[in-house]
Parts: structure tokens; sequence; C-alpha cells
């Protein structure tokens, strides 16, 4: 049985979505898909302004976790 689809926008915003309920971030931080053949992660990508804000660190971390919950759930379309 396969997972439902979602676009890499939906699943970034339902990331994002999920990190302001869970996690205090600093502006600045950029969410993007890594596929790897039928699975998909997050990674962030942020100025060297944005990583030494506090909370930054711990705003990856959660984006990992919340990626995990997420690719068990759906597939990326496209």
């Amino acid at each position: 049985m396969s997972k439902p689809t979602r676009t890499e926008a939906e699943l970034v915003a339902m990331a994002r979505d999920q990190l302001k309920v869970h996690a205090d971030c600093p502006d600045g931080m950029v969410i993007s898909i890594v596929r790897d053949g039928d699975s998909w992660e997050f990674r962030a990508e942020a100025a060297e302004a944005t990583v030494a804000k506090p909370g930054y660190p711990e705003c990856v971390a959660m984006l990992v976790q919340i990626g995990d919950h997420l690719s068990k759930q759906y597939d990326v379309s496209g």
C-alpha cells in the first residue's frame, strides 16, 4: 500500500507549521527536501548569522524529527 503524496511545498509548509508550535526558530532558515531513492528528508540551510542565533541547533534537530515523522506518512510528488 502506497503512502499519500504531497508536493515539496506542502511538506515544507507542514514542517514550518510544526516548528512554530514546538520550537522558537530564528528567521532565515531555508528548508528543502533531499530525495534518496524512494525516501526523502528535510535539509536546513541558513546564513552564518542565523546559524549563530540561539535556538537554531534545536530547530534543526526538531526539523529532523518532524521529517522522520512526515516521511513515514507521505511520499513526495513530482
